[in-house]
């Protein structure tokens, strides 16, 4: 990705000590203490302009968020989208977020083991190329390393526009053994889905009818656990649906009659 920055971005960085982490790797272990607080940390892999972290930064008090990338001038961009998303709830600077400029590639030297408890991928470069599969984010080696980062309610969210990065991913979630969930071709079937903050690629993409594809990923035990007692709730069927249905069906049997034997 090739951008043109603006003169002195390394310096606007550095003069936001508050939002921007420069150097992320001296805070592995330790990043409840910079939030100050002991809320669950979620995490976007690729930030881009920095739609989605604010939006859903703002959405959601009752956690910690950190969005990453690698480029200077994204961080700088997000780092004003996220001051004005912040700024209408009253807030000078974002409570709750930090964007750190780092490389996913380094992603177990910034995090401590079971540090993080989501996971955000999303419209990740695709790398179209078969031989440079080992390049995406959804490949079993970060799969291996996102594992290890997670808690026990570790999950990733995962979207694209890509099917064949879809297609790829749904094969290296389910090689890897991991338990999907929330599957979706089309995310915005039915026009957009209010329940999702939409990242500047969704966006542009949604505008062309593109589809979005969406999933869920289940990791951790205990994400596991809440995963197996609600997975067949939609199945379910209750005690009055099954009176209801034997009631039906005893309306609908015929009753059968036994012919009498004549004497012969």
């Amino acid at each position: 990705m090739r951008l043109r920055g603006r003169k002195g971005i390394r310096e606007n960085l550095e003069a936001q000590p508050e939002l921007v982490v420069l150097e992320p790797e001296q805070y592995k272990g330790r990043w409840a203490e910079l939030f100050g607080n002991d809320h669950p940390i979620y995490v976007e892999l690729g930030m881009g302009k920095g739609r989605f972290i604010s939006g859903t930064s703002v959405r959601n008090p009752q956690a910690n968020f950190i969005g990453i990338d690698m480029y200077d001038e994204l961080v700088r961009r997000a780092s004003e989208k996220a001051r004005a998303a912040w700024a209408e709830q009253g807030h000078d600077t974002p409570p709750s977020l930090m964007l750190a400029r780092a490389n996913v590639e380094k992603l177990e030297d910034i995090f401590a083991p079971g540090e993080l408890e989501r996971i955000y991928l999303n419209f990740s470069d695709p790398w179209p190329k078969k031989k440079h599969a080992r390049r995406r984010l959804t490949h079993p080696r970060f799969l291996d390393m996102y594992k290890r980062v997670l808690n026990a309610n570790g999950q990733i969210h995962f979207k694209t526009d890509s099917e064949t990065l879809f297609e790829f991913s749904l094969n290296s979630f389910a090689d890897s053994g991991l338990q999907m969930t929330n599957i979706s071709l089309n995310l915005h079937r039915d026009g957009i889905n209010e329940e999702h903050v939409m990242t500047e690629y969704e966006h542009k993409f949604m505008g062309k009818g593109m589809n979005i594809h969406r999933c869920e990923v289940v990791i951790g035990e205990k994400a596991l656990e809440r995963y197996e007692e609600v997975r067949m709730e939609p199945y379910r069927i209750s005690s009055d649906e099954r009176a209801a249905m034997a009631a039906e069906e005893a309306e609908n049997e015929t009753p059968v009659v036994e012919e009498e034997k004549s004497e012969v």
